[in-house]
């Protein structure tokens, strides 16, 4: 399975609840925290719904 990395590049402050419990789920607390998961469904998911406060990269 392939990682990616994940990085928080703005703030969840006016954001909804659930995109804030999103980003904690991710493991992601502070603008420029960077994190790494594997590839999965569940994980893919996730992104897509804060995909307007993070940036993702993908590790070889």
């Amino acid at each position: 399975m392939s990682k990616i990395r994940v990085k928080q590049v703005k703030s969840q402050i006016k954001c909804p609840q659930t995109q804030k419990r999103t980003l904690e789920a991710l493991g992601l607390r502070k603008i420029g925290q960077v994190v790494e998961h594997e590839t999965s469904e569940s994980i893919l998911g996730m992104i897509n719904k804060v995909q307007h406060l993070v940036s993702v990269e993908e590790i070889k």
